[in-house]
């Protein structure tokens, strides 16, 4: 069943339900990742909340996925995004991510970039079919634009 949810601006008192929700959304790579972490499980939300641009899906009062962008001299970025495994198929990711391309849009960015890890395939494929290109790769991240 479907259930209804919104996106708005993070405020700080989202940082520890923006945390247990990543948290959530990352831990279905633990097994993959063999004990490593993946960087945004080791965010300081408020932070992240304080210094950049950051927005919340919210379902009532929980938080069911979250975006944080950065913009740059030469394109704007998405530094994190995810989603509650309770809301993913749901919509929450795209529309988080056409909202990474409205902002950008609107500072006048002609590209979107972001880096995934190398391990998490079936991100790398949503990505792609959202229309994302692969730019570069290392031994752990996968760098991907889009035009806007």
């Amino acid at each position: 069943m479907r259930k209804k949810w919104t996106i708005r601006r993070a405020v700080q008192e989202d940082s520890g339900s923006l945390q247990s929700c990543m948290n959530l959304a990352y831990a279905k790579y633990k097994k993959r990742m063999k004990g490593k972490r993946l960087p945004p499980m080791d965010l300081d939300f408020s932070s992240e909340i304080r210094n950049y641009p950051t927005w919340v899906a919210v379902c009532g009062c929980a938080v069911v996925g979250g975006l944080t962008m950065t913009f740059g001299d030469e394109h704007a970025s998405i530094a994190n995004i995810a989603v509650s495994p309770e809301f993913q198929g749901q919509g929450v990711g795209r529309a988080l991510i056409e909202l990474a391309e409205r902002k950008a849009k609107e500072k006048s960015y002609s590209e979107l970039h972001l880096a995934t890890h190398v391990l998490l395939q079936e991100n790398i494929s949503l990505y792609e079919y959202f229309g994302w290109e692969e730019t570069n790769r290392d031994d752990s991240k996968v760098h991907m634009k889009k035009e806007i």
